[in-house]
């Protein structure tokens, strides 16, 4: 039997059906995401599993011996220490004895690299996060509820939390905008459009190419039923004018016809998006030199920051949560004063910033006029635009215009920022976090519209996939406040760490013993030719040499200053590292089967 079925289950809110007869069901081991449009039910779907909403029409069917735990978008106001928190998932092996429940949450608590003892209330989004999946898979689930999983944690969180349910063997259910997350994942895709549910058992890739040629179908088919609709409709007219006798079969098909053309559910259009590019900057945009920077009393946030930016550049800044990301973008804008170091802005800059707690959006106003601030009109471009036609370019109706911001959605709360930015003229764009919660759509022409702006973007964000297609280049937070250049995008710098790590690793190798004592010690099985004597005699010499070559190159490609030489520069010196480990191996080899 299936983990859980939805059995033509519908479900209305606010006049318009979220779920209008939906049908899927579930199997243990499956990893499903739940894609589709921001506002088309995806949580609300989660909340009829668990038990939070009641459905209008048909049936939820789910075994009673079927564990389900749920790690919902918005984070909860626990109360409590971390350990105790954890302990209330593992509750249920109580019944085998407190220890077993003490042993599991105490399991999940180090797993999770967590402290035990810390007040949830005191830990970042990101350990929040870490310790709701915890004290979810402390329960073992049959299946696992995740909305949204990945808001708040930084790309390392995201990586160990991938790990985590690719090894747990729990059955998932998951909302995510991070396609990378969902790539990893997923197994199958249940698409939620216009309150039904379509079933793709394929890749993302796929289904993006799948899903194209179906709404081209789609609307092909439209086209010519509403192409016979009204030449029914003209002969109905035409019938009428003469008095003829008519045939009622036919008028009877137009009838249902009509009904057929009211109840359709169109698609609504996409985001329209144009961002009023304002005069150039001047070349350079921000030149940091030595910069060094910590909050009074605290842990030092930059050491020896030099960086140059130019017009055009679309930057990237990397680094665990609480690295200092954020305050990397202050001091290079001028808001924070550095305690060493200079920074200079360059000149004609007009800076457009979105902020990653949305404090630009006044949650007591309306949509309409947080755009407009009562006006009726904005300006876009120089041109006079009606603020509500504005608005409906951003997928908000002239209802939800009207509503106070404070009860949108995640997702509408990031386009309504976006909107109000882009009425205004920019030159240089700072995005902190712009990509949580918005659908695969949205994110797809945001990334469209940064890649052809002709300005300059300074960009934070734990999407790989948005920060591989939008960015140029990548400034690195590293141990100390220490901060790193980087050409490319995310997996640019992640291929260029992993391979500064290991060079890193074997350069602290420690040295094996005297290979010359090895070989004095090691007798021949056999008597070895002359010119054999020779070649074992010369062999811990070679290696030797080879060894110190390797860790010389190991410890060039550990300084971050080696990735800013050319790509063939760095090229030649990998295949030189691929060449070394071969001869290493093979000397060692041949020492082995000449000593031996």
């Amino acid at each position: 039997m299936a983990l859980l079925s939805f059995r033509d289950v519908s479900f209305q809110f606010g006049g318009v059906p979220l779920l209008d007869g939906v049908r899927f069901s579930i199997e243990r081991g499956e990893r499903v995401c739940l894609t589709g449009r921001n506002g088309t039910g995806k949580s609300t779907l989660m909340k009829l599993v668990t038990g939070e909403h009641e459905v209008d029409k048909g049936e939820i069917l789910r075994d009673s011996s079927v564990r389900v735990a749920f790690l919902p978008q918005d984070i909860p106001d626990f109360v409590g220490t971390v350990a105790e928190i954890v302990r209330e998932g593992a509750s249920h092996h109580v019944a085998d004895g407190e220890w077993k429940a003490e042993l599991e949450a105490e399991r999940w608590v180090e797993k999770a690299g967590l402290p035990a003892e810390a007040l949830f209330s005191s830990l970042s989004g990101g350990q929040k996060r870490r310790v709701l999946l915890a004290q979810a898979l402390s329960a073992e689930p049959d299946l696992l509820l995740l909305d949204e999983p990945t808001n708040h944690l930084d790309i390392a969180s995201i990586a160990w939390m991938e790990d985590v349910l690719l090894s747990c063997g729990t059955a998932l259910l998951f909302v995510t905008h991070d396609r990378a997350f969902l790539k990893r994942l997923a197994t199958r895709i249940l698409e939620l459009d216009r309150g039904r549910m379509f079933d793709w058992v394929c890749d993302w890739d796929t289904f993006l190419v799948r899903k194209e040629a179906m709404l081209e179908s789609e609307e092909k088919s439209w086209s010519e039923f509403d192409k016979r609709l009204a030449q029914e409709e003209v002969w109905i007219r035409k019938g009428l004018k003469a008095r003829r006798a008519r045939n009622e079969g036919r008028v009877r098909a137009l009838e249902r016809m009509r009904r057929e053309r009211s109840d359709r559910r169109e698609r609504s259009g996409a985001v329209q998006m144009q961002i009023a590019e304002a005069e150039k900057s001047g070349r350079k945009v921000a030149e940091a030199k030595n910069v060094s920077f910590a909050y009074d009393g605290g842990r030092q946030i930059l050491k020896g920051v030099t960086t140059v930016i130019s017009r055009g550049d679309k930057v990237a800044l990397l680094g665990p949560n609480g690295s200092g990301k954020t305050t990397l973008l202050r001091v290079l804008l001028g808001e924070l004063t550095p305690q060493t170091g200079s920074v200079q802005l360059g000149t004609n800059l007009e800076v457009l910033y979105f902020d990653q707690m949305r404090d630009q959006i006044d949650p007591e106003a309306t949509v309409k006029d947080n755009i407009a601030e009562g006006r009726e009109s904005v300006t876009i471009g120089g041109k006079a635009r009606h603020v509500m036609t504005y608005l409906q370019e951003f997928l908000f109706s002239p209802e939800k215009a009207l509503q106070k911001a404070g009860g949108l959605s995640g997702g509408e709360r990031n386009r309504l920022l976006l909107a109000r930015l882009f009425t205004r003229p920019a030159n240089v764009l700072v995005l902190d976090e712009p990509t949580n919660d918005l659908d695969a759509e949205t994110l797809d022409l945001l990334e469209e519209m940064l890649v052809e702006f002709e300005g300059t973007v300074l960009l934070v964000s734990h999407d790989r996939e948005f920060l591989d297609n939008v960015a140029t280049s990548v400034l690195a937070i590293g141990e100390g406040g220490v901060v790193s250049e980087h050409v490319g995008g995310w997996s640019d710098w992640k291929r260029e760490d992993d391979a500064r790590k290991a060079a890193r690793a074997l350069a602290e190798k420690p040295k094996v013993g005297s290979v010359q004592a090895a070989v004095q010690v090691a007798p021949p099985s056999r008597k070895l030719s002359y010119k054999e004597s020779r070649e074992l005699e010369a062999l811990p010499g070679l290696i030797e040499a080879l060894e110190g070559e390797q860790s010389a190159i190991g410890e060039a490609m550990a300084e971050p200053s080696f990735y800013r030489k050319s790509p063939d520069e760095i090229a030649v010196t990998n295949k030189r590292l691929d060449q070394l480990a071969k001869e290493i191996a093979n000397a060692y080899s041949r020492w082995e089967m000449l000593g031996g």
